[in-house]
């Protein structure tokens, strides 16, 4: 049977690795780089990295203590890729099949795609037609609205797209998405836990796997995803950051639960 995958989301804006709290409140935690050596020693499943940046400037600002500036999101991917023995799907940008194979060549092993699958109905089909569906990821963000509707926004969370979030998710497993990455606006850095009854009803709506993401605040909500819905893997940003090993503690959570994870196990390197 299938193993279910626990996936960190590190985020990256203008350079600097951040935290995130309903799309609009950024913290600032440091370099894009280390986290994801720690993150790959403490056995991740799979890494997802968003660059959130609106503009194109890279800068960290300093060049002491071995940091390492990069001046763009590609050289960042590349610079990450050495540092990791997991799968890594980037995302952030991509409006082209020519954006898909660069991120693929500097060491990718999927991207994900949010805002230009609307805007351009024919780019998820030719994208798995060219690469394949298995890298596709499709990032689908949704709020609930006043009008009782679950509805797609794009832009980072800024801009409605006006379809409702079952429409969305149908259309592009249809378009040939691998995977659809579902992430609640509202419960974006809450610890308030998972949006249980959208993921139960998307997860049970598309046969491609769905990935849960926003307002993990403590392991249990982990399990409370794996065990109430049908998503395939459990992935978080903030949780991550503020405890050692705390990817290998959230595995080891699950598998003492009986949950079909991968055994915990650190990696030496």
């Amino acid at each position: 049977m299938k193993k279910n995958r626990l996936i960190p989301i590190l985020l990256l804006k203008n350079g600097f690795l951040v935290q995130s709290r309903q799309f609009t409140r950024h913290q600032n935690l440091g370099n894009p780089v280390t986290a994801v050596k720690r993150l790959s020693q403490w056995a991740s499943d799979e890494l997802i990295y968003l660059d959130i940046s609106r503009d194109e400037k890279y800068d960290l600002r300093r060049d002491d203590q071995g940091y390492k500036n990069s001046q763009s999101f590609l050289e960042i991917i590349r610079d990450v890729s050495k540092e990791t023995f997991m799968p890594i799907t980037v995302g952030g940008k991509i409006k082209s099949l020519q954006d898909i194979e660069e991120r693929l060549k500097l060491g990718a092993d999927k991207v994900a795609i949010n805002s230009h699958a609307f805007k351009d109905k024919n780019f998820i089909n030719n994208a798995a037609k060219e690469f394949g569906s298995q890298c596709i990821v499709v990032s689908i963000d949704y709020k609930l609205e006043k009008s009782n509707k679950t509805e797609v926004f794009i832009g980072c969370g800024r801009e409605s797209t006006s379809l409702s979030l079952d429409e969305w998710a149908k259309n592009v497993e249809s378009m040939g998405a691998g995977e659809i990455l579902l992430n609640s606006i509202y419960k974006d850095g809450s610890g308030e836990g998972y949006d249980i009854e959208v993921l139960e009803d998307i997860s049970a709506l598309v046969s491609c796997p769905v990935i849960a993401c926003g307002g993990v605040g403590e392991w249990e909500h982990l399990f409370e995803a794996l065990s109430k819905t049908r998503v395939d893997a459990v992935a978080a940003a903030n949780i991550f950051h503020y405890q050692d090993q705390s990817v290998f503690l959230a595995k080891k959570h699950l598998y003492n639960k009986n949950m079909n994870v991968r055994k915990p196990d650190l990696i030496e390197i």
